[in-house]
């Protein structure tokens, strides 16, 4: 091959790899990649935090059309860890709205994705909406908590064929931090919020044809999401064996 060109492939192969990139950002002891989010590391109450809001021009938004446009390919994905099956998934976050808002809606959706597909074709999620958290009624409470699946069973799918199955309450709110813990083991998964003793909602059978892959952390439309001390604990299905463990922590 002559020398120009195999310069003309890199140059291909250059601008094809930064055209298919997406931006990095290094948060302490890890490196997350920005999937239609926009990101920043800022200080915010006096301590360094990971700053996400959904892109919506990345990857956009209809009203009309949520369940084709929300619980989507909008997160940080942390780059250190592709092989979560099992474990413990720990963080700390906080939820604002934005303001003026983008959409009626909003509830501060806030939430870790696991499992991710290394393409993004899959992935299990549990997230909160702080808003309703706390509300005078029942009925609003008992969506505060929301498991999905991406793809085949967002939050409207999973409403309409098993109503309140995949949704739960959570003494959860805006504009304060939360500690969410989720425990996946095999089919099922556990949230536990703030250092409480027992979990306040489970999945007896998560979805998602994807086993294992990456972690990553979620906003949604209209929520301003600060996160902080991330930390992922791989163990074995405690139904094989009950050894461990590989973490990664801030």
């Amino acid at each position: 091959m002559k020398k120009y060109q195999i310069i003309f492939v890199l140059i291909l192969i250059v601008g094809y790899s930064y055209g298919q990139g997406f931006k990095q950002l290094d948060f302490k002891k890890q490196t997350f990649e920005l999937h239609n989010v926009t990101g920043e590391v800022i200080k915010f109450q006096g301590k360094k935090v990971l700053k996400l809001e959904r892109d919506l021009e990345a990857l956009p938004f209809d009203e009309h059309n949520l369940e084709a446009t929300v619980d989507d390919r909008h997160y940080a994905r942390l780059i250190d860890i592709d092989d979560f099956e099992n474990g413990t998934i720990e963080v700390k976050m906080y939820s604002q709205l934005q303001d003026p808002a983008s959409y009626p809606g909003i509830a501060g959706f806030i939430g870790v994705y696991f499992r991710i597909a290394e393409d993004d074709s899959g992935w299990e999620s549990i997230y909160v909406r702080p808003k309703v958290g706390r509300a005078t009624n029942q009925r609003l409470r008992n969506h505060t908590v929301q498991y999905f699946s991406y793809p085949d069973f967002k939050f409207d799918t999973l409403r309409k064929i098993a109503p309140f199955e995949y949704e739960g309450s959570a003494p959860v709110a805006l504009n304060e931090w939360i500690t969410m813990r989720i425990e996946v083991n095999g089919e099922s998964a556990e949230m536990f919020v703030n250092d409480l003793k027992y979990s306040s909602f489970v999945v007896d059978k998560m979805l998602g044809k994807t086993k294992k892959g990456y972690v990553g952390l979620y906003v949604d439309v209209g929520t301003i999401g600060y996160f902080k001390d991330l930390k992922v604990t791989q163990k074995a299905c405690k139904e094989v064996e009950d050894n461990s463990e590989k973490i990664n922590d801030i």
